[in-house]
């Protein structure tokens, strides 16, 4: 089976890429740019694209059965905004598939995307507005909205654990998540990519309260757990800051506010592999 994979090249569309590669499917591994993905060499064709450059993308989806697309704003960026990536760019890919006649678009959104203030918040919105011009199309869907992945609550939490104080939301310490590991998810995208107009809310076997999974941080780290809680209202402001906005970090603040103070607990429980224990693993290295 002929499998376009764009966004192939960050963190989860590595582990779908080497999951494509196991099952031996013909692969074109589109990305800004190419990097090496252990086990996967010489067994894809690279495409290199700019979704939000639709000359880009032309020729891109021929012959294709299905198209993959993990792409969207991760980070801070002073160049684009979600709407530019998550929104436009998966829309110029969903034209390019249309053109080229494919069967099969898979989309990989975010939970809570279309809870009600979540219009509010730029990285939950532009993927909601994908999610609603694709299901209005006849080419078949599927859209994967997981809760978060574990690489990303230790990636987040480090800072704080290093310097020994958590920062949560004050009055939201039961705010709880079933986050998944990132190679489990993209085993579940490739076991699935064939379904009919469908959307999975995934997450992974344990859920955890945040205040609990700072607690398995900083045991694993032997540290004394310590959190100092920030009234919700704080992170409205900082957001809005002159300087927050200039460094590309609004999106990411507002992102940051809405997980810590809503429940992001998919229904479609995946994986066998234990967040306490991939904690423990993290921060037992340091």
């Amino acid at each position: 089976m002929k499998v376009v994979l764009a966004g192939a090249f960050g963190n989860l569309g590595a582990e779908i890429l080497k999951c494509l590669v196991a099952d031996g499917h013909e692969i074109i591994a589109a990305d800004l740019k190419e990097a090496t993905v252990a086990g996967c060499e010489g067994k894809y064709t690279f495409a290199p694209i700019d979704a939000t450059k639709p000359e880009t993308l032309k020729g891109l989806c021929e012959g294709a059965d299905v198209v993959i697309t993990t792409m969207g704003l991760t980070g801070a960026s002073t160049r684009f905004t979600a709407y530019d990536i998550d929104q436009k760019g998966n829309l110029n890919l969903y034209e390019e598939c249309k053109r080229a006649g494919v069967k099969k678009f898979n989309y990989v959104s975010v939970i809570s995307c279309d809870e009600k203030g979540a219009e509010e918040v730029p990285m939950l919105h532009a993927k909601f507005l994908v999610e609603q011009e694709i299901k209005k199309q006849p080419m078949d869907y599927v859209i994967y909205r997981p809760t978060g992945y574990f690489y990303d609550i230790a990636k987040v939490f480090k800072p704080y654990i290093d310097k020994g104080e958590m920062q949560l939301l004050k009055g939201y310490g039961g705010v709880k998540a079933n986050v998944v590991d990132c190679p489990d998810f993209a085993r579940f995208i490739v076991d699935h990519m064939m379904d009919t107009n469908v959307t999975y809310n995934v997450g992974g076997k344990e859920t955890y309260t945040y205040e609990e999974m700072a607690k398995m941080c900083f045991d694993a780290a032997g540290k004394p757990m310590k959190i100092k809680w920030a009234p919700i209202w704080l992170f409205g402001i900082l957001a809005n800051l002159p300087k927050i906005k200039k460094a590309g970090k609004h999106d990411i603040i507002l992102f940051s506010k809405w997980t810590l103070s809503h429940d992001l607990v998919g229904d479609t429980c995946i994986g066998d592999k234990s967040f306490a224990e991939y904690i423990q693993s993290y921060f037992g290295k340091e």
